[in-house]
């Protein structure tokens, strides 16, 4: 199984492989996360692997008799054929909003370079799309493959309704089932969707398949709370799209009382589409009282000179709630510093990474190890 899309890849992917490990199945995984054989874990250096790492892990999932795949497509990997001559059972799309336009160039080549996945299916594969996205359509246009919708607004074979939406979970009416999830973010009610639409689809009864599904753990560094003491509500999360972080910020606000402050601590990596830097900080501006603006990876990029683009696209209005710490350590520290209880910190960008990328060097570095630090070294 194939997911592709700007967001919720990951998401999908993790949790497609925990369901059908749960239901007895032995599966594979190939995500951002990592790669999994069964239970066998190898790290992940790229989204999508290059074609003989892939066809390698492929190849060990046969051998290791896995009955399933569930593997994340990116659109570097269909531009450079890094898939070609895989037979895909199905394959899923997420969403298309702004990213990766340094190597597409343009939006329309971006669309073109994911539409290759359904393109390329058989007549014997299934295509599954978010309808309710515009471009959800035109992914099947000329696909060989049998087409099904996943939509919350639109009319689709599977659709849902959020009934509540809060920290602890989120419940949902799928196919006039009440279900209860661990995962929360009406983004996130999109991607449960897709989940049961495959599982469905490759034949899993609906009711075991949501029943199993109401006991999933969200994907690391995806909206995830980072314990403490201080009675705050602390999160780190992988979004570095500006679309991404906007979805994030709306689902947060959603849950605030109003009598607490959002304090969002965000930064924009080096070498990568330069376009969304200013996008990014303003749309943090928006939906936050505070935000702290700091570097990503960097790269080969002055980090400075990052912030200085990003820096660029807050309003005149919104200066006085940003505040620039090159520095990403010190950055989430200030945020903890600033937070009062009941104050809300989301640490966006990273997520799940375990480095930073500074110059030609993989440091190592952990967005929710060093809140968690900096909220226990604060608190003393």
């Amino acid at each position: 199984m194939g997911v592709t899309g700007t967001n919720g890849k990951t998401t999908i992917a993790f949790l497609l492989y925990n369901l059908f490990q749960a239901a007895g199945y032995n599966c594979g995984l190939l995500s951002t996360i990592e790669n999994k054989v069964g239970d066998k874990i190898y790290p992940a250096t790229h989204t999508t692997p290059d074609a003989i790492q892939l066809n390698k892990m492929l190849a060990e999932m046969v051998s290791k008799k896995c009955g399933y795949c569930f593997m994340e497509v990116s659109s570097h990997a269909l531009s450079q054929h890094r898939t070609a001559g895989l037979d895909f059972t199905g394959a899923i799309f997420t969403n298309l909003s702004h990213d990766h336009l340094d190597y597409h160039q343009t939006f329309d080549a971006y669309i073109k370079a994911k539409k290759i996945l359904f393109d390329n299916l058989s007549n014997k594969a299934f295509a599954l799309v978010n309808v309710d996205d515009k471009r959800g359509k035109v992914m099947v246009q000329n696909t060989k493959a049998e087409k099904h919708f996943f939509a919350l607004k639109s009319a689709a074979e599977f659709k849902a309704k959020i009934i509540t939406n809060n920290l602890d979970g989120l419940e949902l009416d799928i196919d006039g089932r009440q279900v209860w999830f661990r995962i929360f973010g009406a983004f996130n009610a999109y991607n449960l969707l897709a989940v049961y639409g495959v599982a469905v689809l490759l034949g899993v009864d609906p009711a075991e398949t949501l029943t199993l599904m109401s006991d999933l753990q969200a994907a690391p560094g995806r909206l995830e709370q980072v314990a403490n003491n201080m009675g705050l509500t602390a999160l780190v999360d992988y979004a570095h799209t500006p679309d991404a972080l906007e979805k994030v910020l709306q689902t947060i606000t959603e849950f605030r009382s109003g009598n607490e402050q959002l304090i969002t601590v965000v930064g924009c990596g080096g070498d990568r589409d330069k376009e969304k830097r200013p996008l990014i900080s303003a749309i943090a501006c928006r939906y936050s009282e505070k935000v702290v603006v700091t570097s990503d990876n960097p790269r080969s990029e002055d980090p400075d000179k990052i912030i200085d683009e990003m820096m660029a696209g807050i309003s005149i209005s919104d200066k006085r709630k940003a505040i620039r710490i090159s520095d990403r350590e010190e950055a989430i520290k200030t945020a903890c510093l600033l937070a009062q209880t009941k104050d809300i910190i989301l640490v966006a960008g990273k997520g799940h990474e375990d480095y930073q990328i500074i110059k030609d060097k993989k440091l190592p570095f952990n967005d929710r190890e060093v809140l968690g630090r900096m909220l226990t070294l604060t608190n003393n």
